[in-house]
């Protein structure tokens, strides 16, 4: 498994200890922080992206159509974001799925 992979699977298992508070909308400020320090540092890419693709079937998923974030999209659809957060570590084990049966390949699970 990929090093985003572990820190996804950490992140389910305590969320307030990597986010703060479980949050989507935080999940994706740390996410967006990780990518801007791996570039910044200048961090090989080792493994493809997990998350490539997920922006695109969270929309085709959902029919949403906007420029709305995966994050977004994902929140819109819960009662709050503890709720979309735990919505999100459901519907990207999903996605996982359906893109290792399409490839062959694992990429990371999230347990």
């Amino acid at each position: 498994m990929d090093y985003l992979g572990d820190i996804l699977e950490k992140i389910k298992k305590k969320p307030a200890a990597y986010l703060g508070r479980p949050s989507i909308v935080c999940l994706q400020a740390f996410l967006s922080g990780y990518n801007v320090a791996q570039y910044q540092l200048g961090v090989p890419l080792t493994a493809e992206n997990p998350l490539d693709g997920f922006q695109e079937w969270i929309q085709e998923k959902f029919g949403i159509k906007s420029s709305q974030s995966w994050a977004n999209i994902i929140l819109f659809f819960s009662q709050d974001e503890r709720e979309a957060l735990d919505s999100f570590f459901e519907l990207f084990e999903e996605f996982r799925q359906r893109r290792k049966s399409l490839t062959g390949d694992e990429y990371i699970q999230v347990k």
